[in-house]
């Protein structure tokens, strides 16, 4: 058993964010000492599920949807596939965003406005940020 000062200190967490994900569902106490609650061994992999999901962009409510009533773990291959695909369409926006920044910082053109490279990025953009503000 852990207390809960020893799984803060061993995953990297702040005592207030695992009881967050305690009152979430994401990891359970097995019992408590005093006023400290207790977990077990198996907590440390739970965390480090949470912390894959959170890195992965999965929402708590996402991932708590992935764990099963004793705390194991249960992979939904549909959702992974999806934030796969999420983050892959992602990247490549960030590519091309980083391309187009690139080129306008290189642009031989005597200012941006002349450039037709960094023009495109600035339509693009104000497209995405129209779309983003009508959601």
């Amino acid at each position: 058993m852990l207390d809960i000062g020893e799984v803060a200190k061993l995953s990297g967490l702040p005592t207030s964010t695992l009881r967050f994900y305690e009152e979430k569902g994401l990891i359970q106490s097995v019992g408590r000492n005093g006023l400290r609650r207790l977990f077990d061994h198996k907590v440390l992999e739970q965390l480090e599920f949470v912390a894959l999901g959170r890195l992965a962009g999965f929402s708590l409510g996402e991932i708590s949807e992935m764990f099963s009533v004793h705390g194991q773990y249960k992979v939904n291959r549909v959702m992974l596939r999806a934030k796969a695909d999420e983050l892959e369409a992602q990247a490549q926006r960030m590519m091309a965003i980083s391309d187009g920044l690139k080129h306008a910082a290189d642009c031989s053109a005597p200012s941006h406005s002349e450039c037709p490279k960094f023009q495109k990025l600035l339509r693009v953009a104000g497209r995405r940020q129209g779309k983003e503000r009508n959601q």
